[in-house]
């Protein structure tokens, strides 16, 4: 019998794969991106220390109550360029993007447009 391979597995076991070689550095942080069906989160991560700088999903209060739906792109591209001015803002320049295991299009995309937009190279 074939059975149906776990997405949420294969997902995890791709993000390990990807962290093996993306590591967050204090001169260049990464930028982890989790999405869930219904919002989307975006943190800038300090590896060397654990310590997450900056962060942004749509579960905060001034996003949850400008946006219609939470889980579109529209939404992924405000938490990316939110999360990209609270950076600027903090003196980061340059990132490296954790696309967690997902594929590199629609709402992880729009994240990263966002970020750009805002100012941070990648």
């Amino acid at each position: 019998m074939i059975t149906q391979p776990d997405r949420k597995k294969m997902r995890q076991k791709k993000h390990l794969r990807i962290r093996k070689h993306i590591v967050g550095t204090p001169e260049r942080p990464r930028l982890a991106v989790f999405r869930s069906l219904k919002h989307i989160y975006a943190q800038i991560i300090d590896d060397s220390k654990g310590m997450t700088l900056c962060s942004a999903s749509t579960l905060e209060a001034p996003l949850k109550g400008e946006l219609e739906n939470t889980g579109d792109l529209a939404a992924a591209r405000r938490v990316g360029e939110i999360v990209g001015k609270k950076a600027v803002e903090k003196g980061l320049k340059a990132v490296v993007f954790d696309r967690g295991g997902n594929l590199y299009h629609g709402r992880v995309k729009a994240v990263a447009d966002g970020a750009r937009e805002a100012g941070l190279e990648f």
